[in-house]
């Protein structure tokens, strides 16, 4: 009865090992599962919706970043070329280069970048007139000539201006409208002699941006600008 007694004993603890090798298979299974089932609690479409839309945003922001490094270097470019030029029309006007300087009966300065060619309205009409003197022409078509040669396509603005005396004897009820009439007949004489019609205009200042003395306040200002 022994030997029975004795083989049977393995028997029961090999079945009992068996059952508890199956046990923890099936205690590692539930814990993978629910640590699988927790990882997957948002669902699938949502988490490939927001990682596309996480590199798009990044590639938007890169696409920004690019265009603005882009135009800071345009800008530095555009700041360069203009102090460039503004240095270089500097440098002429105290040069005289200008082109005007031996005109007689002229006054040359820069506002900005703009070349300033100042006629005394002495120069160019009689007291209270338009109508432009005959010895007047002879400085205008100087200015015309260097225009034509040195500032071709260059926009031009011919400025009146007066005195602030008040007009009284005269057909022109403002100094604003004698100003413009003055303007308007330097800059039809311009045209006549060459200057481009569609690149010049006029302006009147009447006595706005009065000089040291009423005579030099009469004046009109041939601006060709940059």
């Amino acid at each position: 009865m022994v030997p029975a007694v004795c083989g049977a004993w393995p028997l029961r603890r090999s079945s009992r090992m068996r059952m508890n090798r199956g046990l923890v298979s099936v205690v590692s299974l539930c814990v993978f599962a629910t640590v699988l089932g927790g990882c997957s609690s948002v669902p699938r479409e949502d988490y490939d919706a927001a990682v596309a839309e996480s590199s798009q945003l990044r590639s938007d922001l890169a696409s920004v970043q690019e265009r603005l490094a882009a135009a800071n270097a345009r800008a530095q470019s555009l700041e360069q070329d203009l102090l460039m030029a503004q240095s270089e029309a500097d440098r002429a006007a105290e040069l005289g280069q200008t082109g005007f300087e031996d005109i007689s009966g002229t006054t040359i300065s820069t506002r900005g970048m703009d070349v300033v060619v100042g006629v005394a309205g002495d120069v160019l009409f009689d007291s209270g007139k338009t109508e432009l003197k005959r010895s007047s022409k002879a400085t205008l078509d100087r200015i015309a000539s260097v225009i034509a040669s040195q500032y071709p396509g260059r926009m031009i603005r011919v400025e009146g201006y007066t005195d602030t005396d008040p007009i009284r004897k005269s057909k022109w009820k403002t100094n604003e409208r004698l100003s413009a009439e003055r303007a308007m007949s330097v800059e039809a004489y311009l045209v006549s002699k060459g200057v481009d019609n569609n690149l010049i205009y006029s302006a009147a200042f009447g006595p706005a941006n009065p000089k040291g003395s009423k005579a030099a306040s009469r004046r009109v200002e041939i601006v060709i600008l940059n």
